[in-house]
Order: structure tokens, then C-alpha cells, then sequence
């Protein structure tokens, strides 16, 4: 056997002396590395999740009802009827207002007003037992145009919005009946067809 090589023996003495320092910088090394390997795999995983994107459309749908509302007056009060001197040859006039509410465009709206409780064929009647006070019931404030209760004889409205609007109701008890005193009253339906 020849002579010991002696840079052979330096370094593995100084490397068995430093063994624990080298492996635990070896050890924070390959951790540094590990760790610094996953974080670059999460960037390049989440910037690949972020890049990828699809579409699809979410259909949305809603229907609109046509829906109408009335509200009719407590009363159409024409007040006093005098027979012998003021209604003698004077009519007794009242109007009124019907209050209606229709989704806004709802097509072919139309109020009608039934003949009442009293009629006689197709006169309206106020009834006091059994006294009758005849009365009619107009769209137009010159009170030529009956409102009835078939389309014919209706007023037609056309909703512009779903506020309420006021129907004018125009009354007249004619003049020159000869009726008893006493507190008379009908009671008409009012109908709104949608």
C-alpha cells in the first residue's frame, strides 16, 4: 500500500465535521426549492384557470297578465225630487265618477252598467215600497248617450298606464212624475269586461 492521499483524508474529516451543517443547508435548500416549485405550480395552475372561460346564455322570462279593477261610488245622489213646482218641468241631474285600473295595454276594456234592481223593461227605477222613481244613467254630460251593460251601449277604455282613472257617470231623473214622498233608491252592477 502506498502513502495516504492526504487532501483525500482532509476532506472527508472536514466533511464528516461539517456533516450536520451541510445537511441541514442541503435540508433548507431542498425545502426552499420544494416549496418555491409548488408555489410556481399554484401561479401556472390558477393562471391557467383564469385564461380558460365559457359562455352560456341564461334564458329570462316574465308573463303580464291583463288584470282590471272597479270601484264604484257609495251613491249617485240626485238629492230632493219636487214633483209639484221645481221638477215639475225641470229635470233633476247628478253625476258621478267610477274609478278603473287595467294593466297598462290590456286590449278591449270596456264598462257596462246593469239596469238596476227596479227596471221596468229597460227603464232604470228607484223604488220607495212600492213607488217607483224612474232615472236613466249616460256617458255624456249632454245626456244623450244611455249606458248600458252590453258593449253596444259601454264606454270603452283604453289603458295608458296602470293608475286608476275616474269614469265620469252622468244621472237624470226626468221631470213631471207624480210619485209619492218617501226616500227612493236602486242599486245598478258595474262591470268592467277585459
Amino acid at each position: 500500500m502506498g502513502a495516504p492521499d492526504l487532501d483525500r483524508l482532509q476532506f472527508r474529516t472536514e466533511t464528516t465535521e461539517g456533516d450536520s451543517v451541510m445537511k441541514t443547508t442541503m435540508g433548507r435548500m431542498a425545502a426552499g426549492v420544494a416549496v418555491a416549485g409548488i408555489l410556481g405550480t399554484l401561479a401556472v395552475s390558477q393562471a391557467t384557470v383564469k385564461a380558460a372561460t365559457d359562455t352560456a346564455n341564461l334564458a329570462v322570462s316574465a308573463t303580464v297578465t291583463a288584470k282590471c279593477t272597479i270601484t264604484a261610488p257609495t251613491t249617485l245622489a240626485f238629492g230632493s225630487y219636487d214633483p209639484v213646482v221645481t221638477h215639475a218641468a225641470t229635470d233633476l241631474d247628478a253625476s258621478t265618477n267610477i274609478s278603473v285600473a287595467c294593466t297598462k295595454g290590456a286590449p278591449g276594456v270596456w264598462v257596462g252598467l246593469g239596469l238596476g234592481s227596479n227596471a221596468s223593461g229597460s227603464t232604470r227605477r228607484m223604488a220607495a215600497g212600492s213607488e217607483f222613481l224612474s232615472y236613466e244613467i249616460y256617458s255624456d254630460a249632454s245626456r244623450s248617450s244611455v249606458w248600458g251593460d252590453v258593449l253596444a251601449s259601454s264606454v270603452g277604455y283604453t289603458p295608458t298606464s296602470k293608475a286608476s282613472t275616474n269614469l265620469t257617470v252622468y244621472g237624470r231623473v226626468a221631470s213631471g212624475q207624480d210619485v209619492a214622498a218617501g226616500s227612493y233608491s236602486d242599486s245598478v252592477v258595474a262591470t268592467i269586461n277585459f
